[in-house]
Formats: C-alpha cells, structure tokens, sequence
C-alpha cells in the first residue's frame, strides 16, 4: 500500500471515528447540546483536527445525516427493485421507510433537524453537493417505478407530472406524517387511529388519483390488510432477511391499530 493511499485510509477511518462519536453524543446529550469540542476531546484529538475533516458543526451534522441515508439504500433498493405490480412497490417503499423510522430513529429526528434552514442553511456548499449526491441513487430508483408504470400502461397517459415531480407527493406525505406522529399531542389517535397506517391509506387514495393501475379502495379494511401483509412478505418476509422481525412487529401495529 502506497503512503498515499495510507494517508487515505486514515484519513477515512478518522472521519468515521469522529461521525460515530458525533452520534453517540447526539443520543446521550440530544442535537443541541452537541459540541464539536467534546467530540474531538472524545476521540481523543485536537479540536483543530476534527476542523480539518468539517469546517462547522453544520457540515458535520449534513454529513451525518448523509451517512444514514446511505444507510438506507439496501431497503429502498429491495422495494423498488421487487418484482411485484408497479403500484405495489410504491407501497413497499412507504414501508420500508417506515421499517427504517422503526429501526432508526434517530436518522428522522437528525433529518429533521439538518433540513432547516439554520443548518442546511450554514452549511458549505460542498457538504450539501455530497449529502445529495448521496442520496440521488435513492430518489433514482423510486422514479424508476413511474418509469416502468408508463411504460406498462399502468399509468394513464394524461398524467403528465415528472417522475421526480409524481414521486415527490408520496415523500411529503411520509415527511409531513413522520413529524406530526412523533410530536406528543399533534395528534388525536382516537380519532385518527394508527397515524402510519393512515399514511398508508392516503398513499392509496393519491394513487387512485394519479389513476395508477389497478385502482384500490383504501377503505375496504379487509382488502387493504391483505395487501399490507402480501407486500411485506412478498419484499421483508423471509427469514433469513435481518429485518424480518422488525417487519413483522410493524405489519401487526398497523394492522392492528397500534401507535
């Protein structure tokens, strides 16, 4: 190994060290008592070190948040990819973000907070190139399943929204959702019931209105938890899949109506 690619490698392992330490006070102390100088201090090096690797606070919580949506990829990809009707994966991909929500967080709570303008905002321009970049693989293959609905005629001719701009309504929903369900008291869920499967149903009801084949009526409960549970068995149902368990205890809230 060359000294350069050396000097690489170090470099990477010394980022990684600092974003997992980032983390790990972001847990115990929450995202705004974080300090960059007790992250250092915590691993040991010099504040001006971990400078040289992220210029603000900012950068380093974009990038942060950029890693875990890296992390994300392997269930997305899972539920774009599935070779189910093109529909159906759109739904398997609302449940896998949900499965990632379940395991993970912490990602939603730091994306929520990295998305304002105060840190997205103060952050480099090259921090935010990378953090999306990273995450255009993600948006790449959900644009892919309007691609393939038009092209099988699931999808009518007279909608004509991009794929960025047709996929984009289903995120806000998922986003919009996220915030209000994980904010005590936003919601009365005697009235509302379990808040994601009611984003799930309202996934529903904008496909009937995109006209996307087959149409479905989101209020035949009956017919919607069979979906629900042909969707995760058919893309997180196998047993050797590590997130199985996770998927099972989601596909049970939701059908049986737990927050």
């Amino acid at each position: 190994m060359s000294t350069r690619e050396r000097r690489r490698r170090e470099l990477a392992e010394r980022e990684q060290l600092f974003l997992d330490k980032a983390q790990e006070l972001i847990r115990q102390d929450g995202l705004l008592g974080l300090q960059m100088s007790r992250i250092a201090q915590s691993c040991d090096y010099a504040i001006g070190t971990l400078y040289q690797h992220f210029a603000s606070k900012e950068d380093l919580l974009v990038a942060l948040a950029t890693r875990s949506c890296l992390s994300r990829a392997e269930l997305f990809e899972r539920a774009a990819r599935w070779d189910g009707p093109t529909r159906d994966r759109m739904l398997a991909v609302a449940l896998a973000d949900l499965l990632i929500l379940r395991e993970q967080p912490e990602h939603f709570r730091l994306a929520q907070f990295v998305w304002t303008d105060v840190v997205w905002g103060a952050a480099s321009a090259e921090s935010r190139r990378r953090a999306l970049e990273a995450s255009a693989p993600l948006a790449a293959v959900v644009d892919g399943i309007v691609v393939e609905a038009r092209r099988r005629g699931d999808l009518p001719g007279n909608v004509t929204l991009a794929p960025a701009a047709m996929t984009i309504g289903p995120w806000a929903m998922c986003l919009g959702m996220y915030t209000l369900a994980q904010q005590e008291g936003l919601l009365d869920h005697r009235q509302t019931g379990n808040p994601y499967r009611l984003l799930l149903v309202h996934v529903q009801y904008l496909l009937n209105g995109y006209g996307w084949q087959p149409l479905f009526d989101p209020a035949d409960d009956r017919a919607f938890d069979a979906l629900l549970e042909r969707v995760c068995a058919a893309v997180f149902g196998p047993a050797c899949d590590p997130h199985s368990t996770s998927a099972t205890s989601l596909l049970q809230d939701l059908l049986h109506g737990q927050a």
